[in-house]
C-alpha cells in the first residue's frame, strides 16, 4: 500500500508545483508586456527583450528605470526570481559607451554582419550611443533614437568626456553635395569623401582651405567654399517654402536605396528626414513613425489645404481586420506635386493633365501632416546634436 501511496503523493505534489510555475510565469511574463507597451513600443527606438522563466528573469533593456519598476511590481508580489537581465550599454565597454562616426556615410544595419538590411545611415560626426559590441559590430542608437548595428570602421569609440571636449572644438559643416577632404591644398591624396551635412573639427584656415580633422583624428584639407562654421550654418537654417525646395530639387534623380538617409542614396522616409536636416530639423527615421509627428493637415485629398514641407503618407488602409500600413511619404511643393523617392528622387503631380501625374500614389494616398512649427518631442533642433545626450 505504501508503495503505492508515496509516489501518488509526490506525483500531485509535483504537478502543484508546477501549475504553481506556470501560473507564475504567465503572471510576470503579463507584467513584463505591459512594462514593454509602455516603455518601449517601438521596438526600432527602445529595447526591452525581457521574459521569465524558471524563477528566472532573463534579457536585456536599455530602459533601466523600466527594469527597476519591474523589479519593485515583482517583489511587491513576494514573486521571488534571479535577476539575470543585462543592462544596456554592457559592462564590458566599459567607458566607451559613446561614438562618433568617422566616415562620410555609415551603414547601419538590422543586424550585426554586411549582409544585414541597411537600416539606416549617420553622417560623419554624429554622435552616436554605443550598447553593446558583438565581433567587431556594435549596436548603437541615433540622435533620433533608431536601434541599429555598426562595423566598427565605422565609428570612433569614446568616453562621454571625450565627447564631451569634442563637442567644445569649433566645427565646420559640409555644405556642397558631395566632395573631399584632401592630405594637402595640393590635392594629391585624399584622406576621406564627404556628403552635405558632415561635420569636421575646424583646425584653422589656409588660404582657400579649411584645415579640419576628422572624428578619430585624421588631418585633411576642405575648399573653404565648400563649407560653413558651425555656428554660421545653424543660423542660417530654416524651413522656408523656398529653402526647402531647394534642398529636395537638389537631390533630383538620386537612386533609391532601402535605409538610405544622404546624397549617396535615399528610401522615401530617408530623403524626407533628409530634406529637413540640412534644413535644421532632426524628423523620426521611418516614414510609419513620421506620420505620428505633426498635425493633421487632409485626409481627403482637399489639396488646397496643403502648404510646401507638408508630408504625404501613402499605403494600405486599415480595416476592422487589419491595421493600416504607411509604406511610402513624399514632401508637398506646392501646384498639385510632391517631391519623393521613389526608383530615384523625382517630382509627381495630381494632377491629371500634367506629364508628370502620379496615379499609383494618389490610390494608395492616406493623409497629410504637417511638422513645420508644430512642437514634437520627437523632432529636434539640429543645434542639439552637438550636446551629449
Amino acid at each position: 500500500m505504501q508503495r503505492i501511496y508515496i509516489p501518488i503523493v509526490v506525483s500531485l505534489i509535483t504537478v502543484l508545483i508546477s501549475c504553481e510555475n506556470k501560473n507564475s510565469n504567465e503572471e510576470v511574463n503579463s507584467l513584463i508586456e505591459s512594462k514593454r507597451a509602455e516603455v518601449a513600443p517601438d521596438k526600432r527606438v527602445a529595447l526591452w527583450d525581457l521574459s521569465f522563466e524558471n524563477d528566472s528573469l532573463k534579457g536585456e533593456t536599455d530602459q533601466p528605470e523600466a527594469l527597476l519598476s519591474l523589479i519593485e511590481e515583482l517583489k511587491s508580489e513576494q514573486i521571488d526570481f534571479i535577476d539575470a537581465v543585462t543592462r544596456l550599454p554592457e559592462a564590458a565597454l566599459g567607458e566607451k559607451t559613446k561614438a562618433l562616426v568617422t566616415i562620410s556615410v555609415a551603414n547601419i544595419r538590422s543586424n550585426p554582419k554586411h549582409s544585414a538590411e541597411l537600416a539606416t545611415q549617420a553622417l560623419m560626426g554624429t554622435p552616436l550611443n554605443v550598447l553593446k559590441e558583438d565581433d567587431g559590430w556594435f549596436l548603437v542608437q541615433t540622435p533620433d533614437g533608431y536601434l541599429s548595428w555598426v562595423d566598427k570602421a565605422g565609428i570612433h569609440l569614446m568616453s562621454e568626456a571625450e565627447l564631451e571636449q569634442w563637442f567644445k572644438e569649433p566645427k565646420i559643416v559640409y555644405t556642397s553635395l558631395y566632395g573631399h577632404v584632401w592630405d594637402s591644398p595640393r590635392q594629391e591624396n585624399m584622406i576621406s569623401d564627404v556628403v552635405a551635412g558632415d561635420i569636421l573639427t575646424f583646425e584653422g584656415e589656409n588660404h582657400s582651405y579649411a584645415e579640419v580633422s576628422l572624428p578619430d583624428g585624421r588631418l585633411g584639407y576642405i575648399p573653404f567654399a565648400e563649407t560653413m562654421i558651425w555656428e554660421d550654418w545653424i543660423a542660417s537654417r530654416n524651413t522656408s517654402a523656398e529653402a526647402l525646395i531647394t534642398t529636395a530639387k537638389q537631390m533630383m534623380g538620386t537612386p533609391y536605396l532601402w535605409g538610405g538617409t544622404s546624397i549617396k542614396g535615399v528610401d522615401c522616409s530617408g530623403f524626407t528626414k533628409t530634406i529637413y536636416y540640412l534644413n535644421g530639423q532632426i524628423i523620426p527615421r521611418d516614414a510609419s513613425q513620421q506620420i505620428n509627428e505633426g498635425e493633421l493637415v487632409d485626409a481627403d485629398k482637399d489639396w488646397d489645404k496643403l502648404q510646401v514641407g507638408d508630408l504625404l503618407f501613402f499605403g494600405v488602409k486599415g480595416t476592422p481586420e487589419k491595421k493600416e500600413r504607411v509604406v511610402h511619404v513624399g514632401m508637398w511643393i506646392g501646384n498639385g506635386e510632391f517631391i519623393h523617392s521613389r526608383g530615384l528622387v523625382r517630382v509627381s503631380s495630381f494632377d491629371p493633365t500634367s506629364p508628370n501625374y502620379d496615379e499609383y500614389e494618389l490610390g494608395r494616398y492616406l493623409r497629410t501632416k504637417r511638422i513645420i512649427n508644430v512642437p514634437s518631442e520627437h523632432v529636434l533642433s539640429v543645434s542639439e546634436l552637438l550636446t551629449n545626450n
